[in-house]
């Protein structure tokens, strides 16, 4: 296997270890300037220039795209994509998890844990949400900060409401997030490679840092997920669209809450606590995928005319609910149903025999008239009442 890897940091750990690893396994690899690319759409075929020169032939790539090039790397990742070579990590993948927001929102949407979040950006808005998180202490984060920076714990209403107003006052974007008390100090971070976590620690600020990232002084040790923190990081990481990942999750009352899925993870502190070969692990993924790619199914489904890829959702009133996939009549309509989503577990290439339950979501591929004709009348949302916190009343 040819193997490009997408750095600007060639004496970093992490780039080093994914060529090392590389190298022992017999794969060709080079590191690569991101910035030095040049994206070539002047001819017939998708192609790109490195260092003004025509670009040989590579298999795979690894992206470690740096938060400050986001917009251009992304780019360059996606050109490789249109030329079918394989990356891990989509362009579309590594910028969903780059925005904070627009990460909640798509997590949000598949019943994934997280702490409670708003976002606003008028002035009067900014004291009830902070309510609505569950009011002070809250934690604010710009939606561009790297390795803790850019994360505040503000211990009062007034005081959050300053910080956010001087950096609102500053064009800065930012999250109010519930402060989750019991995992004050820890989180666990979880490295996904394809379908499985090859190596998760646990993070513990020091003294009074609330912040655990390693860039701030915490210390890190080897943990075993159960299943249930397993199942949500490699869940998170198949949502956000990343087949290599580091999920960051805090140890909430209730189960995992998830913080973060990183596109770029760093290797150092997660192979030193846990002294497994992650690198290792990513490139033997990847060599599996280059002889065996996956596709992006809706956008090469949908280019039969008539046909497309669509979610039915199987609702309580629904003639489906108890009957059999093969009882449904879909095959009859010309539908396939490629998942059954059901709650968190995912059923690829369900049997016929599987009964149907009301809210299960099935992803199908088929004629988009029939599937236009099964999607009941569209519900609509009932606006959820909220009782905002009395406001002390001052004395004298």
């Amino acid at each position: 296997m040819k193997l490009a890897i997408l750095s600007r940091a060639p004496q970093a750990y992490s780039t080093q270890r994914l060529r090392a690893a590389a190298l022992q396994r017999g794969h060709e690899v080079k590191v690569l300037n991101t910035l030095r690319f040049a994206i070539d759409l002047s001819g017939p075929e998708p192609d790109l220039q490195y260092r003004g020169r025509p670009l040989s032939d590579y298999d795979a790539i690894v992206p470690r795209i740096g938060n400050s090039i986001t917009y251009f790397g992304t780019a360059v990742v996606r050109q490789f994509e249109q030329m079918d070579v394989y990356t891990p990590n989509t362009a579309n993948g590594i910028t969903n998890s780059r925005d904070k927001l627009r990460a909640n929102q798509i997590l949000s949407r598949h019943n994934i844990g997280m702490p409670a979040t708003a976002f606003v950006r008028n002035r009067a808005d900014v004291r009830p949400a902070i309510a609505l998180v569950g009011g002070a202490p809250v934690v604010i984060k710009l939606l561009e900060g790297t390795q803790g920076i850019g994360v505040i714990l503000a211990p009062e209403v007034k005081v959050a409401e300053a910080i956010i107003e001087t950096l609102h006052s500053t064009k800065q974007n930012v999250l109010i997030q519930r402060f989750i008390a019991e995992s004050r100090g820890r989180d666990i971070r979880a490295l996904v490679v394809g379908d499985r976590v090859v190596a998760a620690m646990r993070r513990v600020a020091t003294g009074d840092e609330f912040r655990s990232n390693v860039h701030r002084g915490g210390t890190v040790e080897a943990v075993e997920l159960s299943p249930e923190y397993e199942q949500v990081a490699v869940r998170s990481a198949q949502i956000m669209g990343l087949k290599v990942a580091g999920v960051d999750m805090l140890e909430g009352n209730q189960g995992p809450l998830v913080m973060e899925v990183n596109s770029s993870p760093g290797l150092e502190g997660i192979e030193t606590a846990t002294k497994l070969d992650v690198a290792g692990a990513i490139i033997d993924y990847i060599a599996n995928q280059v002889a065996f790619p996956e596709i992006d199914v809706r956008q090469r489904l949908t280019v039969s005319t008539g046909y497309g890829v669509a979610e039915l959702l199987v609702h309580g009133a629904a003639d489906l609910v108890g009957k059999t996939l093969g009882e449904s009549g879909l095959w009859d309509r010309d539908i396939t149903v490629l998942t059954l989503h059901r709650g968190t577990t995912v059923i690829p290439n369900p049997r016929k025999g599987v009964v149907l339950e009301s809210e299960d979501r099935l992803l199908c591929f088929g004629k988009l008239e029939e599937m236009r004709s099964m999607i009941p009348e569209r519900r609509r949302r009932r606006a959820r009442v909220r009782k905002l916190p009395k406001e002390p009343i001052p004395e004298g």
